[in-house]
């Protein structure tokens, strides 16, 4: 089943392979202890491209993604169970370790958002617009790897309505 998200261009790639064109696997994580986003880039070289105009962070603008050995295995598209990938970054550099040690120790879940780009147009934007957006799950970081779990958010279990009708808000609680 075709992909609503990616443009004409890069399914034309995915379908053809042309050799001159490579798709290049960018992660962006973020979280609101992190001084910037954390920005790689599937490559030998850093890659200067352009976000979408929905990005939470820097959006429209054109950012720098450094180049990094990582891996990630998308979610299966399944009607069973929750959906999730796995990241896999190598040779993390001291940066980016604290940055996602204090993300968890905050507590807060991390975002991760994959955008893919074509060599010959990263300026234009992704190619998979809307991005896949996606919260980690767990985390373990050595100086060697950092390996996450990111899935979809939990809508089941949230909350309905949404409100917490507690005292502090609520006085016409009190008997």
């Amino acid at each position: 089943m075709p992909d609503p998200a990616l443009s004409a261009a890069i399914a034309e790639a995915y379908a053809s392979a042309p050799v001159d064109e490579v798709i290049l696997h960018t992660v962006e994580l973020h979280h609101p202890a992190f001084a910037v986003p954390v920005r790689v880039v599937r490559d030998r070289v850093s890659l200067s491209a352009r976000l979408e105009a929905s990005a939470p962070i820097d959006a429209g603008q054109v950012v720098e993604f450094a180049a990094y050995a990582f891996d990630l295995v998308p979610p299966d598209q399944t009607s069973a169970g929750a959906p999730q990938c796995v990241l896999e970054i190598d040779n993390v550099s001291p940066e980016i370790l604290a940055q996602v040690r204090a993300a968890v120790l905050a507590g807060d879940p991390v975002q991760l958002i994959y955008r893919a780009y074509l060599s010959s147009d990263p300026l234009s934007g992704p190619e998979n617009d809307p991005p896949l957006v996606l919260h980690l799950k767990s985390v373990s970081a050595t100086p060697q790897r950092i390996r996450a779990t990111a899935g979809f958010p939990d809508l089941l279990n949230e909350a309905f309505p949404r409100l917490v009708y507690d005292l502090d808000k609520f006085k016409g609680l009190l008997p």
